[in-house]
């Protein structure tokens, strides 16, 4: 078992995660506008944008249950890079709507093999280790979120709208080629592979499930508000349409500083429970706060303090999935836990839309304060069942030494 990854292999990884992330959001901004430009009408849409988490949610589990029975994890990954650069190449080289609503699920499929990278890059680490690891390749994640979305506009305007589909798909195929140096530990995935009789028990370990609970939350926040009704808000209370990059540099900037002092300075300093406590409790203030701002310059400061908290989430979420399941059953683990927060990544705008039909625009700002307050509460329970039992386990073992 490696006590720490060499540099070769963490930064080709992490190359390889970044270029995998810029060819899906590389088109992100400008995709519903071009299916509207195409003939596409709003209830088309949201099925094209909506197919994108559905296919995550049916496919993360299968694919970590069959990288956990084969005990492999690179093909997977090659296999997800070459799918993506597939759904670009069709975006290329078809108007046809049909295919747009095929390419579009065709990038929800390859998005669904992350849970493959992210058991792969982790099993560079030690277990005590896991949490830097989760917070270094969330800041990739994240600056490619970043990086994507805001040259995407720029290309259009320069080459037209199928810029950012072609760049998409030849970066994916150079992030292809590079993927094939990655290192593939053969000590961890070893072992007796897991069978299907045994899914059982990962499925339904309670830590597993209270993280993916939690992160169902997280991320129908973040898709709610960010990626969902906060441009909206935005120009509602006077930005320009130009002027949306502010407000998702005022969020991706600290939220991508925050996943790097996670594993660093916040999980040693106060420990997973509480920094998932301090985070959502934050999340919950500053999202309630947002219909009530009514400035530029306020909005762009609470949007900052959001970013830093939400990133704060992230890492700690995906080490807490896998730490205590055993190397040769992560990849299923990760996959149930990836799995059920692409609920979130589609429910949370759903029911925040139908929240704002009635009450206006604050709506799903208001919903996802109080599911915030939830978190935090069951944040706190779990964690006092957590130490409960871990202070009554110690007791027996130290009751079974003495006699």
């Amino acid at each position: 078992m490696k006590s720490s990854p060499s540099a070769r292999d963490t930064y080709v990884f992490l190359a390889v995660s970044f270029v995998f992330w810029v060819s899906h959001f590389i088109y992100v901004p400008v995709l519903a506008p071009y299916i509207e430009s195409q003939g596409g009408t709003y209830t088309y849409m949201g099925l094209v944008l909506g197919s994108y988490g559905i296919m995550q949610l049916l496919c993360r589990m299968p694919v970590g249950i069959f990288s956990d029975i084969m005990k492999m994890r690179k093909p997977f990954i090659l296999l997800g890079i070459l799918i993506s650069s597939l759904s670009c190449l069709i975006f290329a080289l078809t108007d046809h709507l049909g295919w747009i609503l095929a390419a579009r699920s065709l990038a929800g499929l390859a998005a669904a093999t992350w849970v493959v990278f992210t058991v792969l890059y982790s099993s560079y680490y030690t277990d005590q280790q896991i949490t830097r690891a989760m917070g270094s390749i969330s800041l990739v994640v994240v600056l490619a979120q970043f990086t994507g979305t805001s040259i995407s506009g720029y290309l259009v305007d320069l080459w037209g709208w199928k810029a950012p589909f072609w760049i998409g798909s030849i970066i994916s195929l150079a992030g292809m080629l590079l993927a094939v140096s990655i290192s593939e530990s053969k000590e961890k995935v070893g072992g007796t592979p897991i069978k299907l009789k045994d899914l059982s028990s990962v499925i339904t370990e309670p830590l597993l499930i209270k993280v993916s609970l939690l992160s169902v939350v997280a991320h129908g926040i973040l898709f709610t508000t960010m990626f969902g009704f906060t441009p909206a808000y935005a120009l509602k209370i006077g930005f320009q349409t130009n002027e949306i990059s502010l407000i998702v540099i005022a969020f991706m900037v600290p939220h991508a500083f925050s996943t790097i002092l996670t594993g660093k300075v916040f999980v040693p300093m106060l420990g997973q429970w509480r920094t998932l406590q301090l985070a959502f409790g934050s999340v919950a203030i500053f999202t309630i706060l947002t219909p009530f701002v009514k400035t530029k310059l306020l909005l762009c400061i609470l949007q900052g303090f959001n970013g830093f908290s939400l990133g704060l989430l992230y890492p700690v979420l995906l080490a807490m999935a896998i730490e205590t399941i055993p190397h040769q059953k992560r990849a299923t683990a990760m996959g149930v836990y990836q799995a059920l927060y692409a609920i979130g990544m589609f429910a949370g705008p759903f029911f925040g839309g139908m929240l704002n039909s009635y009450m206006g625009i604050g709506g799903a700002f208001y919903l996802s304060g109080v599911l915030g307050v939830f978190a935090t509460v069951f944040s706190v329970i779990w964690s006092y069942q957590t130490n409960k039992y871990k202070g009554l386990t110690k007791s027996i073992s130290t009751k079974k030494r003495t006699v």
